[in-house]
């Protein structure tokens, strides 16, 4: 399973997202380069611990039942439901967004599973360091894939 704890598949996801432009045609759902970089930016600071959410609870709820298979073999589905406090409606700099996003990445991968939050995440609940790896790795595919990068 890729995690973001590998080098080569960190190094691997920074160059897909410089390879994504402004114009990168969306494949599916409804967010634009810029807003799908400053959402996967989110996702980042959960996982080094600068940013803390409250336990959803539908993910209390369904979280653990789906956890396993988002952490699965298989890439996240398409069209996959997004918690509203992820959400970026904002026109965002899409220079900008891509180079936060590699910084955060840079840091996680830094500082390594001892690095990582120990926060529960706001919808999986409670993760292991791997689990973040897996997890960050996935999330940051998904949404190159839904551009084409």
């Amino acid at each position: 399973m890729k995690n973001l704890f590998d080098a080569s598949v960190t190094a691997d996801i920074k160059n897909r997202i410089r390879q994504l432009r402004a114009d990168s045609p969306r494949q599916w759902g409804k967010m634009t380069p810029s807003q799908a970089m400053a959402h996967c930016a989110i996702g980042m600071e959960l996982a080094v611990g600068t940013q803390r959410l409250p336990r959803a609870f539908l993910g209390r709820v369904i979280g653990p039942l789906v956890k396993k298979s988002v952490l699965g073999p298989e890439p996240m589905r398409r069209n996959a439901p997004t918690d509203k406090r992820f959400v970026v409606a904002d026109d965002r700099n899409l220079d900008a967004e891509q180079r936060r996003l590699i910084e955060l990445i840079d840091r996680f991968w830094a500082a390594g599973p001892s690095g990582c939050t120990t926060h529960p995440h706001n919808f999986f609940g409670p993760l292991t360091p791997d689990e973040w790896g897996t997890l960050m790795y996935k999330h940051l595919d998904h949404h190159l894939r839904q551009f084409g990068a």
